[in-house]
């Protein structure tokens, strides 16, 4: 398959996650993996876009300090219900306690990237709504006995078996796996980081 992208300077994801890393990926980029710990605890009455906004920068700038003259790309994401950011779930009771809480409701997925390139930075927010399904115990205790979102903020994955909670999406489906590509793209189209990779 054609490459829809190419990569014009040198480009690292600040992220070790592998949707992330799946997109970039899935646009023909070549980019490495590096990253860098960032103390992820909220400061007291934090808003989730600043929460998300401020670890996007964090791992951005971390990464893009060791590493002059390359664009570095870092990014967060949040699950937030009743304006409560949820983290990854700390253990089997906490996750079924978390999709308890989520069924039947709409919540609210918000990711932010931040671009870093020799000092300039660009930071943007995208948030999309999510409802889920209004399932039994019984349904979301089999989902927590699977593993599947034990890793995953909110306790899902909409990209893996998770899927099935989930009854509508309003907004980017990808900003809802972790990455928002259609802003991701632009802005490093005019970085000039990157260029299509095929044009007639």
């Amino acid at each position: 398959m054609t490459p829809i992208f190419k990569t014009i300077k040198p480009l690292i994801l600040a992220s070790g996650s592998p949707r992330r890393q799946d997109f970039l990926t899935s646009l023909g980029l070549d980019f490495q993996v590096i990253c860098r710990a960032v103390d992820e605890t909220p400061f007291e009455l934090e808003s989730p876009d600043g929460y998300v906004t401020r670890l996007a920068l964090a791992k951005a700038e971390a990464v893009a300090h060791e590493h002059p003259g390359a664009v570095v790309i870092g990014a967060d994401t949040s699950v937030v219900l009743h304006k409560e950011i949820l983290g990854k779930p700390r253990d089997e009771r906490h996750h079924l306690s978390m999709l308890q809480q989520l069924r039947g409701c709409c919540h609210v997925v918000v990711t932010a990237f931040a671009v870093v390139e020799e000092g300039k930075k660009q930071v943007e927010v995208v948030r999309s709504q999510v409802t889920f399904y209004n399932f039994s115990d019984e349904v979301l205790q089999a989902y927590v006995a699977s593993g599947d979102g034990s890793d995953k903020a909110g306790g899902y994955g909409v990209q893996s078996a998770g899927a099935f909670l989930v009854r509508d999406i309003q907004g980017s489906y990808s900003n809802v796996i972790g990455l928002p590509m259609p802003e991701i793209v632009q802005v490093l189209l005019d970085l000039g980081a990157i260029a299509p990779g095929c044009t007639s």
